[in-house]
């Protein structure tokens, strides 16, 4: 069987490709250094990871970031936990885009 696959999924595979890649480079330009802020963020990638959830596409890596952001702000390293919150964000962002992208990518799919 030969799958062959639409420049539309392929284009497609090129931006959830670039959006990893993205999500596992970026650095956080801006040092965080309140107990405030990292509250904030991490409530807002734990609501990511939620949702991915619901998508039924969690990401192990998002566990793994949000429990390095826990140790961290309890050993009050609120600049290195604020930055792991930030980063399980992101990569719970991604997962929800490759949810939501591949729910309609297969349909370009061509099976010969």
């Amino acid at each position: 069987m030969i799958i062959i696959v639409s420049s539309k999924a392929r284009w497609r595979i090129f931006w959830l490709t670039l959006m990893l890649w993205l999500a596992g480079n970026t650095v956080s330009a801006v040092a965080a250094g309140s107990e405030t802020e990292f509250k904030s963020a991490y409530a807002a990638a734990e609501a990511a990871e939620k949702e991915a959830g619901g998508l039924r596409n969690q990401w192990t890596v998002t566990e793994a970031a949000l429990t390095n952001a826990k140790k961290a702000a309890e050993k009050s390293d609120f600049n290195s936990a604020t930055e792991w919150a930030r980063e399980a964000e992101r990569i719970a962002k991604a997962s929800i885009f490759q949810a939501t992208s591949e729910r309609e990518a297969w349909k370009d799919l061509e099976i010969r």
